[in-house]
């Protein structure tokens, strides 16, 4: 019998980031405002971690902000893409310079597989993932690696994009051409978080509308961002010119105020790991308090 083939190619993903990598910073515009409405939401969240994993942290753009809120904490950052860590480190550019927290970061990056990550059990007090979870293939190898290393009491905060996300673009290649990923519903993310061992997982969404002057601006920002068509379904070869012009043609009829639209839904959540209540082998933990007398 023929494997199903995974939906997301991660092949694919690690050329378009590779590719994106040295442009990344100036062209991550939505990637570092949905990182800063992470960081307002630590503001409700009591922990002081002695280990902060920052997954899929690409260029490491928030790992100083993590540094700086958790200052007594040891600052990581995993990616798949060493390209995008490669960059995290370069000189500095005049970007950088003017963005504080675009100056490079001063903690120890590894090139890792977020559902394979080289830490120990428990080592990790609080896994940030910024818009990593929509590139797997499946989600939830990596969810059940974040439970792992987390410690007892460890958090785990996460940002991906739902399935109104891009609907636009979807739309408008004729024949139903696959042009972007099928997002998952937050409600299910939750049910991952829970069949993964978290506890008191808390899911939300909000709808962001970016608008562009034209069709290819918006394809332009994609391409840049490394944010192109990764589907293991996904057309081979080149578009022809004709669906191009069909796409844009479709597209031209969202035009408001003389931008278009473009819908992205954003899915936060955040879930903990509790004591756990089997072994490994699945045998019930009895937790005996001493201090409680036997009748």
């Amino acid at each position: 019998m023929k494997a199903t083939p995974p939906f997301v190619d991660a092949r694919q993903v690690r050329r378009n980031y590779a590719r994106a990598a040295a442009g990344y910073d100036a062209a991550a515009l939505l990637a570092r405002e949905i990182g800063s409405r992470m960081l307002e939401r630590l503001d409700y969240v009591k922990i002081t971690p002695h280990r902060v994993l920052d997954l899929g942290c690409g260029t490491g753009t928030t790992l100083a902000a993590l540094g700086e809120r958790y200052p007594q904490a040891q600052v990581l950052g995993a990616d798949l893409s060493e390209p995008m860590l490669r960059a995290g480190l370069a000189p500095r550019t005049r970007l950088r310079w003017l963005m504080p927290f675009l100056r490079g970061p001063k903690s120890t990056l590894v090139a890792a597989d977020a559902a394979a990550l080289p830490f120990a059990g428990g080592s990790q007090g609080l896994v940030w993932s910024n818009l990593l979870l929509h590139w797997l293939a499946d989600p939830q190898p990596a969810l059940r690696e974040i439970h792992r290393v987390l410690e007892v009491g460890g958090l785990l905060m996460f940002s991906t994009l739902g399935p109104d996300t891009l609907k636009e673009l979807r739309a408008c290649f004729p024949g139903g051409e696959a042009r972007s990923l099928r997002f998952i519903d937050m409600h299910d993310y939750g049910d991952m978080l829970v069949e993964c061992g978290f506890a008191d997982p808390v899911m939300d969404a909000e709808r962001l509308t970016v608008t562009y002057p034209s069709f290819d601006d918006l394809v332009a920002e994609l391409r840049r961002c490394g944010a192109t068509n990764s589907l293991s379904v996904r057309p081979r070869g080149l578009t022809g010119r004709a669906s191009w012009a069909a796409a844009r043609e479709n597209y031209e009829r969202l035009r408001q105020d003389g931008r278009l639209p473009a819908t992205l839904e954003v899915v936060y959540g955040h879930a903990w790991k509790a004591t756990p209540k089997t072994t490994a082998d699945g045998a019930a933990i009895v937790r005996f308090d001493p201090k409680q007398r036997l009748r």
